[in-house]
């Protein structure tokens, strides 16, 4: 019988270690990139001004010729509006690559213009970011992207 009550036991706090750890991630996990959030698409359009638009547009409408190789061998920096192709990514790309920079993302020996802002942002000033980003695109575009989002999270 002791045997069993040992077993028992241990098993209940496995349990019990379980769901702790369950619910400290659930409270941990970052927000969502909202771009029905008020609040988080202004702060994004700020810190968007302030570190983004120099290369991206201040209408986020990219570089001139961005499909083009620059003499340097480098593309422009893309626009992130509906014409551009960020809404062909999931949240998590765009975070990660907004984070970490391209070349981690990109083939060996691919070189770009993207600088990681890992230390420069804090991770709620990149999703506001996205946020600010989405939040200027038109329904069928947001749609689009918000599936192929949830696809990527399956």
């Amino acid at each position: 019988m002791s045997g069993r009550r040992l077993a028992l036991g241990a098993t209940a706090a496995v349990v019990a270690v379980s769901a702790a750890g369950a619910l400290w991630w659930l409270r941990s996990a970052p927000p969502a990139i909202d771009p029905d959030d008020p609040t988080q698409v202004a702060l994004g359009q700020r810190v968007y001004a302030e570190n983004c638009a120099q290369c991206h547009g201040a209408r986020l409408e990219g570089q001139p010729d961005w499909r083009e190789r620059l003499p340097n061998g480098r593309l422009p920096a893309p626009p992130h509006d509906a014409d551009g192709h960020t809404w062909h990514h999931p949240d998590k790309v765009l975070f990660d690559i907004t984070k970490l920079g391209l070349t981690p993302f990109a083939p060996a020996g691919y070189e770009s213009d993207m600088p990681a802002y890992e230390g420069v942002l804090t991770d709620a000033e990149t999703r506001a970011v996205l946020a600010y980003i989405k939040s200027t695109w038109p329904p069928q575009i947001r749609e689009r992207q918000t599936r192929t989002d949830r696809e990527a999270q399956r």
